[in-house]
């Protein structure tokens, strides 16, 4: 094994979408674990809207990527070496890796991945933290009942495109919002959506006329902005609107766009809460072992939007995410299993 890896870091904080000049592409040394370590090989690494935000200095629900720091990631990878009491050399595992060939890890938040289960890369996706936002977002704060109308918005996203299934195994009328006929027609003709609107070629507010005729019940918002507000004009009485993402704003030099007709809360005594799935872990196994489930039935289907490359393509392939090219869960791949 060579001694040195690649690594990608923040070099700077971006202004807009981020650019070559925001990353430092770096030959490193290869840690070795200590006691109570492990020395992990990287070979898939997660890429998330989130990770833009973790990229602005200022207060958030996790402290900011520090300039000069590898570039913050989920990953799966296999154990190379180990001096920690839980693992061995050999096993896969999950956890916070970073963009990075190789990872000296603590163990904290480090999970055991089993590839003879689901493919590796299904651990970053529905079986990893996007399975967990869309169930804990849904369920515990949007609170769906059978027969209810919920929408979605990023809905061929990695997050969305669960959240639609888990509400039609819930028993809801789903619609999805994406962009792009592609996308829309794979909603509805491979994961069982009742309905899709196409963003760029339709007025949402008057799709979701057609197909959400008595309101919108649940939302779940992945992008925030024009979407946002026009959901808003169509909810139904005590509708739950839940928080998740805004990918519209996150690369705007002019600060985000807040909801002009936030007053619909009001009027239709809804609420809107902001949901972070890290508030969860104490029960990440309780959902773990229910998407598990789903599944093995085969009502819940992963998307995933796998790319073959290296740590330097990692900048490139992160811009796919704010251009709207990626279908379900974007994983890059820098290595064999």
């Amino acid at each position: 094994m060579s001694r040195t890896q690649q690594q990608i870091r923040l070099a700077a904080r971006p202004v807009g979408l981020p650019g070559a000049g925001d990353w430092e592409h770096v030959e490193a040394p290869i840690g070795e674990p200590r006691e109570g370590e492990l020395l992990v090989r990287v070979i898939h690494i997660s890429l998330d809207p989130a990770m833009r935000g973790w990229m602005n200095e200022g207060k958030s629900y996790i402290p900011p990527v520090g300039i000069g720091e590898v570039m913050r990631a989920a990953a799966v990878g296999r154990v190379v070496s180990s001096r920690h009491p839980k693992f061995a050399e050999g096993d896969y595992v999950s956890g916070v890796f970073g963009v990075q060939e190789y990872c000296v890890s603590d163990g904290r938040g480090v999970t055991k991945a089993d590839p003879g289960l689901a493919p590796l890369p299904r651990y970053l996706g529905t079986l990893g933290a996007t399975g967990m936002t869309a169930y804990f977002g849904l369920i515990d704060i949007g609170r769906p009942e059978p027969g209810q109308t919920v929408v979605v918005s990023g809905a061929a996203g990695a997050v969305g495109s669960v959240v639609g299934q888990i509400a039609k195994i819930l028993g809801c009328r789903v619609v999805g919002i994406a962009g792009g006929e592609r996308k829309c027609r794979m909603l509805v003709d491979e994961l069982g959506f009742d309905a899709a609107v196409d963003y760029r070629s339709q007025d949402v507010k008057q799709a979701l006329r057609e197909h959400a005729p008595d309101g919108v019940d649940v939302y779940f918002d992945n992008v925030g902005g024009d979407i946002l507000d026009a959901v808003l004009t169509r909810l139904a009485r005590g509708a739950r609107i839940v928080i998740c993402g805004a990918i519209s704003q996150y690369n705007s030099v002019d600060g985000a766009k807040g909801p002009a007709n936030y007053l619909s809360l009001l009027v239709n005594r809804a609420s809107m809460t902001g949901m972070v799935v890290f508030d969860y872990v104490d029960r990440y196994a309780e959902a773990a072992a229910r998407l598990a489930e789903w599944q093995a039935e085969g009502r819940l289907t992963s998307v995933q939007d796998v790319v073959e490359g290296t740590v330097a393509d990692f900048p490139e392939t992160l811009l796919r995410l704010f251009r709207g090219e990626n279908t379900g869960k974007l994983v890059l791949t820098i290595a064999d299993e």
